[in-house]
């Protein structure tokens, strides 16, 4: 039995035709070529051992195995920024994710230390879709509304710095997704029964641990479009509302249909749906079990022998762990074939580049937060650092 298996629907033929119903930027041609030329991998082992300490490696979860094999730490993205400031001795930082972590990385870290992007069109979409004039105004239009003062805003790990710093400059907090209860608890004591909530980026996430977790009802709940007149909301939704959702999501968590859930049902009756928590609302509410990457991996790490598991999260991680775990059946929760675009920037090339440039002297794509978002943007993050339970997970 293949480890990597998929329901009997309409598939794209690897590397041929397109998933139209894609969005835009999140086509998928089909499979990743092979591990890059072996010169490749040698030229990155001799940069990195030429290196040595004075460079620490980040892997996310999400990379590519030929760049993953070179990471000194792996893990979600507040974990390894994390890390980063646990190695003051370290004068470079190669991050190989996205933009946000490498900000996330530069703010915890010290003034000597440099964070390096190897590739810096690697971004985040969700990340993207809020922009801090966009939620500048949407601020406004709160104020006007004359619920601004109840108003606190939660950003999610996954967002700019400069959003980060809005949420600090406006007595607000980040979260990651294994905390997001833990700060909407925090968010909504902060002004009494008439707090509200501004999630940013992210609306599944907000959405599903306010209804699922907490007990709102999705009445409860709008959402804030930025790409519409007053957020397509009138001044009495946003008084009646708890959560003001922004219009954001994850393009590939995004995909996910409950479709494809009830397929995998009735073709593999024992099976295990597995999702994370940026999954749409109607396919979480499906799902046996929910969780941060973290609780993924380690969910099936503990599953016993035999068990059969569909997973809802990036395909280069799905393939990992049906590969680290053969005595298991691991699907991928999806019809077609789908990276995250922006992860999979950061191939071996843009790797070796940056590490062999590094050797020679010349520091590339370094990722630098100013002072001021730096100093604010860090007083959200430490408001999340200091609520209790389980705030260093992502």
């Amino acid at each position: 039995m293949d480890a990597m298996t998929t329901v009997d629907l309409p598939l794209l033929p690897l590397g041929r035709g397109t998933d139209l119903s894609s969005e835009r930027g999140v086509e998928c041609p089909g499979d990743l070529p092979a591990a890059s030329d072996p010169d490749l991998v040698a030229r990155a082992q001799a940069a990195k051992a030429a290196l040595g300490d004075k460079v620490f490696v980040l892997g996310h979860h999400y990379q590519r195995d030929e760049v993953i094999q070179f990471a000194d730490v792996t893990g979600d993205s507040f974990k390894l920024a994390r890390d980063a400031a646990a190695r003051p001795e370290a004068e470079y930082i190669v991050f190989c994710g996205v933009h946000f972590m490498a900000e996330s990385a530069d703010i915890l870290t010290g003034p000597d230390q440099q964070v390096i992007l190897p590739d810096l069109a690697a971004g985040c979409s969700m990340a993207d879709m809020a922009r801090l004039t966009q939620v500048e105004m949407a601020w406004e239009a709160m104020a006007e509304a004359g619920i601004a003062a109840s108003v606190v805003p939660v950003t999610y790990m996954n967002s700019s710095a400069d959003i980060k710093a809005f949420c600090g400059r406006n007595g607000g907090v980040v979260c990651t997704s294994s905390n997001a209860e833990t700060a909407l608890t925090w968010a909504f004591e902060q002004h009494g029964p008439d707090t509200k909530v501004l999630f940013l980026p992210d609306q599944h996430l907000g959405r599903n641990t306010a209804v699922l977790q907490m007990g709102y009802s999705l009445d409860d709940c709008v959402v804030w479009d930025p790409h519409r007149p007053h957020g397509g909301l009138t001044d009495e939704q946003l008084r009646d509302a708890k959560m003001i959702l922004w219009k954001g999501h994850c393009s590939v968590h995004g995909r996910f249909s409950p479709e494809v859930v009830d397929a995998l049902r009735a073709e593999i009756p024992d099976i295990n749906i597995l999702v994370h928590p940026e999954c749409r609302h109607e396919v979480v509410l499906k799902a046996d079990l929910v969780g941060s990457t973290e609780f993924i991996i380690k969910t099936i790490e503990a599953a016993p022998a035999g068990s059969a598991w569909a997973i809802g999260t990036e395909l280069n991680l799905v393939k990992r762990l049906a590969a680290a775990h053969p005595d298991k059946r691991i699907v991928f929760l999806d019809k077609t074939v789908c990276y995250c675009s922006t992860m999979n920037r950061i191939d071996l090339p843009h790797f070796v580049w940056a590490m062999e440039s590094l050797v020679a002297g010349t520091v590339v794509n370094r990722i630098e937060v100013d002072p001021d978002t730096e100093r604010w943007a860090l007083l959200a993050l430490e408001r999340m650092l200091a609520l209790p339970g389980r705030t260093a997970k992502d």
